[in-house]
């Protein structure tokens, strides 16, 4: 009880000292009261897993995810002309749905980072390449993509799971 009170009389004497260092009158310090120290408990701490890889049912799963590329790039784009103003805004809705229906996919208790990438471009009968360069673990990361076009435009998109502890 004695170190209660001892408590009690340190914060009060903060208070004070912040009013008149402060000047304003308003500050964190002063809006804590004797009531809000009483509902403040002990601090949660949680445990590392020390979980290095995916469980077997954790899986990134690869095929589902070309899927629902391949489904989302086709609703979005088929019979679609090249503008360049349309497809900047295409390109963030399909990056978008992508990521969440991957995500929904996984569940809520995963282990993966998704990362989507989709490029779409005029397609004037030239030749274009897409690269990317990741640093993963080869054994638990993985990708799948898809690669469409028509007459006036191409567009490639990849879904990355990187797993990370």
């Amino acid at each position: 009880m004695a170190m209660r009170s001892l408590f009690r009389r340190k914060v009060t004497s903060l208070i004070i000292q912040t009013r008149r260092n402060s000047g304003a009158g308003s500050s964190y310090a002063s809006s804590l009261t004797q009531e809000d120290e009483g509902l403040k408990g002990p601090q949660v701490v949680y445990e590392n897993t020390y979980q290095l890889g995916p469980k077997e049912s954790q899986k990134f799963p690869t095929k589902k995810a070309e899927d629902i590329l391949k489904n989302t790039i086709l609703t979005h784009l088929l019979d679609a002309k090249y503008n360049g103003d349309t497809c900047k805004n295409l390109t963030t809705q399909i990056t978008e749905t992508v990521k969440t229906q991957v995500k929904a996919e996984l569940g809520s208790n995963n282990r993966f980072k998704i990362v989507v990438l989709v490029i779409i471009g005029a397609n004037f009968g030239q030749d274009a390449r897409v690269a990317s360069r990741c640093l993963w673990y080869p054994q638990y990361d993985r990708f799948a993509q898809y690669e469409y076009h028509n007459e006036s435009l191409f567009a490639v998109g990849i879904v990355y799971g990187v797993y990370y502890e």
